[in-house]
């Protein structure tokens, strides 16, 4: 069985062979060409989590699971916070071909996703990007979203200062641009064209009335029933577009929260970003419209990247 450790993922899968991989993946999850399960998830306390997410690329192709452990904490230990594996199965003989490790393939392909998404919702002449949070998806959002806009600057927030001026200054010397560490949120996102909130946080950083007309957001750091990034104004007056909208219906918890409160109805997910890729559903419809893109994360991005991996091996 081939093992693919984080070093080979993080030198073999660039966002420039990601990229079109995950575009694909949500193409076909779109037209109901893959299968999957909606995650399981058990709760270990304190924030950690374990989760099983399952699917397969196909009736007869290669199909998996990625197994995988949140423990938020481990980031101010200076690791990772998502660590688990990828198994891939062979789709003829049903035999496991193939175990690659899944927090490095879930940080590159969950920002190769939201760039994707970016390129088709945010407005063409974006240049100027919020992150809320300077964890490990911080650092990819950053990269990716550099992929596909030509950024002028970056304006950086989190909740320890020290830690979001390090990240700034690590992040600017990177991508030779200008990074901003700012002292709130509402500081960020102020002149934001595009936001990406990638955070552990439990209740709403991000609050509707500070985003712009135009803005694009990326919702990606809550990826269960629970945790909210941003309140319920901002999810009620943009266009709300799925990675996979029977997820987000059962375990998008910005959505969900919006709905209970009785803002809005099922139907407020217009529907998933696979649909825009494919030409089947308009993404932004005006440029001062507000868009997000619902990233909960889910297993065909994953399988695509590992088959990529494997074949490619």
């Amino acid at each position: 069985m081939r093992m693919i450790d984080r070093d080979e993922v993080r030198a073999r899968l660039t966002y420039e062979v990601c990229m079109p991989l995950v575009r694909q993946a949500m193409i076909a999850l779109s037209r109901g060409e893959t299968r999957q399960l909606l995650r399981a998830i058990i709760p270990l306390g304190g924030g950690r989590l374990f989760g099983v997410m399952p699917g397969a690329l196909g009736e007869r192709a290669m199909f998996g699971a990625k197994v995988i452990s949140v423990f938020p904490e481990n980031f101010e230990k200076g690791g990772s916070s998502h660590q688990g594996l990828v198994v891939l199965f062979d789709g003829e003989g049903g035999a496991p071909v193939c175990v690659i490790h899944a927090g490095e393939v879930t940080a590159i392909r969950t920002a190769a996703a939201s760039a994707v998404a970016t390129d088709v919702l945010a407005r063409p002449d974006a240049r100027r990007l919020a992150l809320l949070g300077y964890g490990e998806q911080a650092l990819t959002h950053a990269r990716a979203i550099a992929k596909v806009r030509a950024l002028d600057a970056i304006a950086v927030w989190g909740r320890a200062p020290e830690r979001a001026q390090a990240f700034a200054e690590r992040l600017g010397a990177e991508l030779g641009l200008s990074v901003t560490a700012c002292a709130s949120a509402e500081a960020a996102v102020a002149e934001a064209d595009i936001i990406c909130t990638v955070t552990n946080s439990a209740e709403p950083v991000l609050l509707g009335r500070w985003v712009r007309p135009g803005t694009h957001v990326n919702l990606v750091g809550s990826s269960f029933a629970g945790p909210v990034e941003a309140d319920s104004d901002l999810v009620v007056r943009a266009r709300f577009i799925a990675d996979s909208r029977e997820g987000v219906l059962a375990q998008g918890a910005e959505f969900l929260r919006a709905k209970a409160a009785g803002l809005i109805g099922d139907d407020h997910v217009v529907g998933e970003i696979g649909q825009v890729l494919d030409g089947a559903l308009e993404g932004r419809q005006s440029t001062d419209q507000v868009t997000i893109y619902k990233s909960l994360g889910h297993i065909v991005q994953d399988l695509a990247a590992a088959q990529a991996l494997y074949e490619a091996a």
